[in-house]
């Protein structure tokens, strides 16, 4: 399984303060202190690389059709403010893969950081979290937005592609840390097909279509 490097700076950390407890079993004085540091170094670096595996997925080739960002069990499906755009959101659990990934193809237009709260990602206040949101024009079709909103604990979101740039429906192009949320706003000319409660994975599940072309 491929690991995500975001996850070294969490490794060898842990690995150290797991080693060091191992010195510390060494010396009868400090056996206790040194089984719990071991227990949690090593502990704290196993779960780290789990978190941030990264598994190989195969691109999807249908231009009709958006992918989920990320996974996760759908939280909802709503219009949440006036006009047509319908919000699909997902929560990631840190047992889910982190890695999020393009629902579609087409040009980045926009990468905006907004601040915000730090609420816990499968809450509804969640919303209002600290995120990063992405437009993504794709060729023909009406912006499609996509956002990766911080959780409660780590706080820390990473969205690599450029303003300008082009982006393939499934690639990789950010990673949230330690729990969060992940949303899709469908615009006129697309509709979400999954329901709260459905669990959807990054690249693989298809969670909504276009039905027209601007």
């Amino acid at each position: 399984m491929k690991i995500a490097p975001q996850a070294w700076r969490f490794v060898v950390p842990a690995v150290a303060a797991g080693s060091a407890g191992l010195w510390l079993m060494g010396r009868p004085q400090s056996w206790a202190l040194g089984a719990l540091l071991t227990f949690l170094g090593f502990g704290f670096a196993a779960f780290s690389a789990y978190f941030f595996r990264d598994p190989e997925r195969p691109l999807p080739a249908n231009a009709s059709k958006i992918y989920s960002p990320g996974d996760g069990v759908v939280m909802s499906v709503a219009r949440e403010g006036p006009g047509d755009t319908v919000t699909l959101r997902i929560f990631l659990s840190i047992f889910d893969v982190h890695i999020q990934r393009a629902p579609c193809a087409g040009k980045v237009a926009k990468v905006q950081v907004v601040g915000g709260s730090f609420a816990a990602a499968m809450k509804d206040a969640a919303r209002s979290n600290a995120r990063v949101v992405m437009t993504i024009e794709p060729e023909g079709r009406p912006p499609l937005v996509v956002e990766q909103i911080a959780g409660l604990i780590a706080r820390r979101i990473e969205c690599w592609p450029k303003v300008g740039t082009a982006v393939a429906a499934g690639q990789r192009y950010g990673i949230i840390y330690f729990g969060s949320q992940a949303a899709v706003h469908f615009p006129a000319g697309s509709k979400c097909t999954v329901k709260p409660g459905d669990r959807v994975a990054a690249c693989l599940t298809e969670v909504g279509e276009w039905t027209s072309r601007s």
